[in-house]
């Protein structure tokens, strides 16, 4: 028999919300965390948009031993990870040390830490350096951090896959509890509103340039120019079903499917590969496209991303079959974080049977698609689907369920 996989804890750090309750609160009341950036003057760049944690100050929450040592997005994580712990009432230091384990995903590590460190190398030399450097920047530093202080000696790790990667994370972790570890903390946390962060975002040539917070990141709309980038994401609590309820934890519900792909070199004409993705991650969880209430949807806000994801959609559950909904519109694209915090909403949808909306969003009626706009819908929702992309090709979706 095959171990069902739940989630007992969720900690979240969102542009619009800081910690589960805030951030649900803010979503379902449609407020938007996007503005213009404030940890560094953005005047000189193209961009000037982003999703920003609003009054999170880690000298609040950790002690000041790990402030030196860490990079904001590591210590977002590990708060977000306290936030999990307790919501789940979870003990770590009560658990067995090799029963714990940690997997989560990471699209930049700790890239404002590097700069620092950079700066201080060209303009003071290499004996200010930080020997910090050596790990904080590093894509894996929120794994080690969370298990270091945690105590958590079980299966550990980092995956890297862009924007897919919260789904990614969350899938390994399942695979890992399958495998007999008890408790995966997993999701995952970006951060890299910096100047030299923001640079390489701007690489991609896919952000959005526009000055109006309500009109700069607008998938599937007929205006839509790109994406905005944020910070933050959503830690997860994931456990063997059997050993939650044995110490009556409460349960947001199940993983239930995943299913993931890549797609095809550009200019092959072959497909893109979210649809399969999306009909692999249904068959795992043993479901078909009738049982899905709602698709929480990547939203790459560009036209040609966009007609990608909405006839994926359709081609899978038909024109307008199933409600769609973009809750990033309000916190802009997290990268790693965005599809773990899509997933935190997925299960507090099912425990309140409403769908939040996608904001500020004139729908293109050219997509086959039931956008949820304007308010939040009421709705009995059992299972969700949620899908995420990351720059680079990949797919990811996950099927969720109330618990069974």
């Amino acid at each position: 028999m095959t171990t069902s996989v739940v989630v007992t804890g969720l900690g979240i750090a969102a542009p619009n919300g800081l910690g589960k309750d805030d951030y649900w609160a803010a979503t379902r009341s449609g407020k938007n965390g996007i503005g213009r950036i404030t940890r560094f003057d953005p005047s000189s760049y193209p961009a000037r948009l982003a999703g920003e944690v609003p009054g999170f100050r880690a000298e609040e929450y950790l002690p000041s031993r790990l402030l030196p040592q860490t990079d904001r997005v590591t210590r977002l994580a590990l708060v977000a990870t306290d936030w999990a712990l307790a919501d789940a009432g979870v003990r770590p230091g009560e658990l067995p040390e090799f029963d714990m384990g940690v997997i989560t995903a990471s699209a930049a590590g700790g890239f404002e830490f590097g700069q620092g460190e950079l700066q201080n190398l060209w303009s003071r030399g290499s004996q200010y350096v930080s020997a910090y450097q050596s790990f904080a920047w590093f894509y894996a530093v929120n794994s080690g951090q969370i298990s270091i202080r945690n105590g958590m000696k079980g299966p550990a790790g980092v995956v890297v896959s862009e924007g897919a990667g919260g789904l990614d994370a969350v899938a390994h972790a399942r695979r890992q509890i399958r495998k007999g570890t008890s408790l995966i903390v997993t999701g995952g946390v970006d951060a890299s509103i910096c100047p030299w962060g923001w640079v390489a975002q701007l690489s991609t040539g896919r952000l959005s340039t526009s000055d109006e917070p309500a009109r700069a990141y607008l998938p599937f709309d007929r205006d839509a120019r790109g994406y905005v980038p944020g910070e933050g994401g959503a830690i997860l609590i994931t456990e063997d079903a059997e050993a939650a309820r044995a110490r009556g934890a409460h349960i947001y519900g199940e993983i239930a499917g995943y299913g993931s792909t890549v797609d095809p070199k550009p200019g092959t004409g072959r497909e893109p590969g979210l649809r399969q993705a999306i009909r692999i991650a249904l068959a795992d969880a043993g479901v078909s496209a009738a049982d899905i209430d709602v698709v929480f949807a990547d939203g790459a806000g560009d036209p040609a991303g966009d007609l990608v994801e909405a006839t994926a959609i359709g081609s899978v559950f038909g024109d307008r079959a199933v409600p769609v909904t973009v809750p990033k519109t309000m916190t802009g694209r997290l990268y790693s974080g965005a599809a773990s915090l899509d997933l935190a909403a997925a299960f507090l949808s099912i425990r309140d049977g409403v769908i939040p909306a996608t904001v500020n969003v004139d729908p293109c009626t050219d997509y086959p698609i039931d956008l949820v706009l304007g308010q939040p819908r009421q709705a009995e929702v059992r299972t969700a689907l949620v899908l995420a992309r990351g720059n680079g090709g990949f797919n990811s979706a996950m099927v969720v369920r109330a618990a069974q």
